[in-house]
């Protein structure tokens, strides 16, 4: 059995829908750690109607910070979802937290979890250099830790205009 898979993609292309679909097949029950934290009322609204889309079968668990931790200690219960590293990735680097510490944390424990993990990340390097410092520093960020988790990762898939392609292994 597949134990670690990474969805990467750009914004709208499947992935979510992907990973929770790829989530369930590995269990009849699955937790969404959730990275997201509901800064204003649209990412609020965009969090329930995730929320409501997930059927019965689904646990939810608010990590914004702590991922390795989260995985650790539902590690033995069910298939997990993280949606998203991208921004765990924002998280971490505002809060001013060591991002590279916490993304080898991240792949170095993968291939020691029991229960099985989808992943979901942003592909943001597909876009012109970013007029700015911080743009272009997350930019970079988010390609590394892509990089590093991808290669830590069994399985590695792309999503394109809602269809996934099998990246790794071929």
């Amino acid at each position: 059995m597949t134990k670690s898979i990474l969805i990467t993609g750009g914004a709208r292309s499947g992935k979510s829908t992907l990973a929770e679909r790829l989530a369930l097949s590995l269990g009849p029950t699955a937790i969404y750690i959730a990275t997201a934290e509901p800064r204003d009322a649209e990412m609020a609204d965009r969090i329930a109607r995730h929320q409501a889309r997930r059927g019965g079968e689904w646990t939810t668990l608010a990590e914004p910070l702590a991922l390795a931790q989260a995985l650790r200690d539902s590690d033995g219960q069910a298939p997990r979802l993280v949606d998203c590293l991208t921004l765990w990735l924002s998280n971490l680097m505002l809060a001013g937290q060591d991002w590279e510490a916490a993304v080898q944390e991240l792949a170095d424990l993968l291939p020691r979890l029991a229960s099985p993990v989808v992943l979901v990340t942003n592909e943001v390097g597909s876009g012109i250099v970013p007029d700015n410092a911080l743009a272009r520093a997350f930019r970079d960020a988010a390609g590394l830790t892509n990089q590093r988790i991808a290669t830590a990762c069994d399985e590695l898939w792309l999503c394109v205009a809602g269809h996934p392609l099998k990246v790794k292994p071929q």
